[in-house]
C-alpha cells in the first residue's frame, strides 16, 4: 500500500468512527477531546503543520528586513560617528583609536543582531496584543521578552569579541567588560523597540501595497493529477498525516502532499485563516459559528465543519467580521 492510499485509508477509517460511510462526502464533525487538538498518525501529532509560532516565523518576509536597514544602517552611522567624536572629546586620556573601536564593534554587532526583532516581528506583531484575553498578550510578552534578551545577548558578545581582537591587534592591554550586561540590556531595550516599530510599520505597509486580486484558481495536486478549482470553492485545508486535505464545496476531499504552514502561506493572503493547528478555513465561505464551551467553538461552512481552537483568538475574530 503506498503511503498516499494509507492517508485516505486513515481519513476513511475516522469517518466510520464517527458512523459515516467511507468515503462519503458528508460533514467534518469535530469533537474535542483531551486538549481539543485533532490526531493524525500513529504519534498523536499533525505532522508538518509546525505550530503557530513556527508557521509565524516562516511568514517574515526578507523584503521588510532589507528595507529596514536601508533606514537602519545609515541612522547606526550617524550615531557612531557623533558618539565617537563626543568620546574623543570626553575621554582625553584615551587612545584615539579606542572610541572608534567601542563605537564600531557596538554598531557592527548590533546590525547582525538586527534580524532577531525582525522574525519577533513576524512572529508576534503588536496588534497581536490587542486580542481579546490574557493569551494573545501573555504570547506577545513571551516571545519579545525572549527576543530581547537574544538581541541583547548576541550585541554584548559581538562587540565584546571585536573589542578583544582589536585591543589584541594593536598591542594594547586586555579589553575588559566586566559586569555591565544590565546596562547595556537597558540600551539595547531602546534599540529594540524602534526597531520591532519599524518592521511592524514596513510589514503592515508592504501588506496593504501588496495586497493581490483574488485569483480565479487554484491547483490541487493529487498525486500526479492535477485538480483547478476556484479558491472560492476550497471551504477549508486540514492536516492529514504527510498530506492536507481540501474540503471542496462539492464534497470532493482530494489530498496533496504538502505541510500546512506551506499551504497557510499561499493562502492566508485571499481570505484563509488558521483556526486550529491542524486547520484552515476560507473566512468568506463562513455560514455560521456556535460556541463549544471552554472557549472553544466550530465554524460551519455550508455542509462541513471545522473547528476553531481558543488558542487562535484572532481567527474568530476574522471569522466574525
Amino acid at each position: 500500500m503506498s503511503t498516499r492510499e494509507g492517508s485516505r485509508n486513515g481519513v476513511e477509517a475516522a469517518e466510520e468512527a464517527q458512523g459515516l460511510p467511507a468515503g462519503q462526502p458528508a460533514r467534518a464533525v469535530w469533537r474535542p477531546g483531551g486538549d481539543g487538538r485533532a490526531r493524525h498518525g500513529t504519534s498523536g501529532a499533525a505532522p508538518g503543520t509546525g505550530g503557530g509560532l513556527w508557521a509565524a516565523l516562516k511568514r517574515a518576509d526578507p523584503r521588510d528586513l532589507r528595507t529596514g536597514l536601508l533606514w537602519i544602517v545609515p541612522a547606526t552611522a550617524v550615531v557612531t560617528v557623533v558618539n565617537s567624536l563626543s568620546d574623543l572629546a570626553d575621554l582625553p586620556h584615551v587612545q584615539r583609536w579606542e572610541p572608534w573601536t567601542w563605537e564600531i564593534s557596538s554598531a557592527l554587532a548590533i546590525l547582525v543582531a538586527t534580524v532577531i526583532p525582525w522574525l519577533a516581528t513576524a512572529a508576534a506583531p503588536p496588534d497581536e496584543a490587542a486580542g481579546e484575553g490574557w493569551r494573545p498578550k501573555l504570547r506577545f510578552a513571551a516571545v519579545h521578552l525572549t527576543a530581547l534578551l537574544l538581541f541583547s545577548a548576541l550585541h554584548v558578545a559581538g562587540f565584546v569579541l571585536i573589542r578583544k581582537l582589536t585591543y589584541a591587534a594593536m598591542d594594547a592591554d586586555a579589553y575588559m567588560f566586566g559586569n555591565r550586561f544590565i546596562y547595556e540590556l537597558r540600551k539595547d531595550l531602546i534599540s529594540y523597540c524602534v526597531y520591532v516599530g519599524t518592521f511592524w510599520l514596513l510589514g503592515s505597509l508592504r501588506r496593504r501595497r501588496d495586497e493581490p486580486v483574488r485569483p480565479v484558481s487554484f491547483d490541487i495536486r493529487d498525486g500526479a493529477r492535477i485538480i483547478r478549482t476556484s479558491l472560492s470553492d476550497i471551504l477549508a485545508v486540514s492536516s492529514a498525516g504527510n498530506y492536507v486535505e481540501f474540503w471542496l464545496a462539492d464534497g470532493r476531499r482530494p489530498l496533496m502532499r504538502a505541510t500546512l504552514a506551506a499551504i497557510e502561506v499561499e493562502l492566508e493572503r485571499f481570505g484563509f485563516v488558521r483556526a486550529h493547528r491542524s486547520w484552515l478555513v476560507n473566512a468568506g465561505a463562513v455560514t455560521g459559528l456556535r460556541p463549544d464551551g471552554s472557549g472553544d467553538w466550530t465554524v460551519e461552512l455550508g455542509a462541513v465543519e471545522a473547528p476553531v481552537s481558543r488558542r487562535y483568538p484572532q481567527a474568530l475574530e476574522r471569522l466574525k467580521k
